[in-house]
C-alpha cells in the first residue's frame, strides 16, 4: 500500500505546513512581555472587580500607551503594557485604586534588550540543535549509502522537524489572532522540546530501514526501497502511537487541569506530538522514496 500511495501520504503535512505558513504571513506571533519588553501587573479587587471599562477610563488619562487589559479569576485584571518608569508605576496604582479596594498580586517588568537577547538566544540553540541532527544523522547512517546518501536522511530529517515546529507555530499564530495568545519563553522550551521528542519516530523509522535494507543486502531480497520503507513503517507503527499516546495523555491532564501559566505550554507541547508522530511516517518515509525514485530515474 505504502510503495503505491506514498505520495498521497504527503498530502496532510504539506497541507498543513502551508495553512501554518500562511497563518504566520498574514498574523505572525504576538511575543510576550518576557520577549519583547515591557510590563505586566496582575491585580484584584476583594470587594469586587469593577468593569473593564473603568479600568480604561481610570488609565486613560496617564498617557501610558498600548494597554492590554485581561480579567483573570473572579476578582482580578492582568494588564500588559510597555515598560514603565517607577514614577509611572505609581501613579497607574492610584489610578486603580481609586476603584475600589485592591492590591497588587504580581509585578513584572522587562526591559527591550533582555527580551530580545532571549529571543536570540532561542532562536540560536535552534539553530545548534539543527545542524547536530545532521551530523548525528549523516554519521548514524554513514555505512547506508545505498540506495539513498546517509546525508540525506539527515536532511529529510531536518524537513520534518520544520513541519513539526511549523504547526505549533500556526497555532499560535491563529490563537493570537483570535484569542490573544501571546508566546514567550515557554514557547521557545517547548519548541527545543519538540524538536528532541520528534526526532525519535523519525530516527526509529530510519533505524528499521537500515536494518531491513542489511537484511536484504546485496540481493535485496525485501523487495523494492519502498517496499522496505513501507514494511519499516508497519514496523513501527504501533511503537510509535503507544509512546507518542502516553505523552499526550499526560500533555492533555496538564492542559485541562494544570495551572494558567502553563497551559499554552501544554498546548504548544501536544501539537508539536502529535504532528511529530505522523510525519515520521506521512511525510520523513515518503520523502525519502521520492528522493531515492528521482535519483533512480537520472
Amino acid at each position: 500500500m505504502f510503495a503505491r500511495y506514498y505520495k498521497q501520504f504527503l498530502i496532510l503535512p504539506a497541507a498543513l505546513s502551508l495553512l501554518s505558513l500562511l497563518a504566520l504571513f498574514v498574523w505572525g506571533l504576538r511575543p510576550g512581555i518576557d520577549l519583547a519588553g515591557g510590563s505586566l501587573l496582575q491585580i484584584s479587587y476583594p470587594s469586587g472587580r469593577p468593569a473593564v471599562e473603568a479600568v480604561e477610563s481610570a488609565v486613560k488619562p496617564l498617557n501610558l500607551g498600548e494597554m492590554r487589559i485581561q480579567a483573570t479569576g473572579d476578582a482580578g485584571y492582568l494588564i500588559r503594557m510597555r515598560d514603565l518608569s517607577v514614577n509611572e508605576k505609581n501613579a497607574l496604582e492610584q489610578s486603580l485604586g481609586s476603584l475600589g479596594q485592591m492590591q497588587e498580586d504580581q509585578y513584572t517588568s522587562i526591559g527591550p534588550s533582555i527580551g530580545a537577547e532571549i529571543l536570540h538566544k532561542g532562536y540560536l540553540a535552534i539553530g545548534l540543535i539543527v545542524v547536530c541532527i545532521i551530523l548525528f544523522i549523516a554519521f548514524a547512517f554513514r555505512h547506508v549509502s545505498e540506495p539513498v546518501a546517509s546525508w540525506k536522511y539527515g536532511v529529510i530529517a531536518i524537513v520534518t522537524l520544520v513541519h513539526d515546529i511549523l504547526v505549533p507555530a500556526g497555532i499560535f499564530a491563529v490563537l493570537g489572532r483570535f484569542a490573544g495568545a501571546e508566546i514567550d519563553s515557554l514557547f521557545i522550551v517547548a519548541l527545543l522540546t519538540i524538536l528532541g521528542i520528534s526526532i525519535n519516530d523519525t530516527i526509529v523509522v530510519f533505524d528499521r530501514i537500515r536494518e531491513n535494507l542489511r537484511a536484504g543486502a546485496p540481493r535485496r531480497d525485501r523487495g523494492t526501497f519502498a517496499e522496505i520503507v513501507g514494511l519499516s513503517i508497519r514496523q513501527t507503527l504501533a511503537r510509535s502511537i503507544n509512546t507518542s499516546l502516553t505523552v499526550v495523555i499526560v500533555l492533555l491532564a496538564l492542559f485541562f487541569a494544570g495551572p494558567v501559566a502553563t497551559r499554552y505550554f501544554a498546548l504548544t507541547l501536544l501539537a508539536g506530538m502529535i504532528a511529530g508522530t505522523y510525519s515520521s511516517m506521512l511525510l520523513a518515509a515518503p520523502l525519502l522514496v521520492l528522493w531515492e525514485k528521482r535519483a533512480a530515474r537520472r
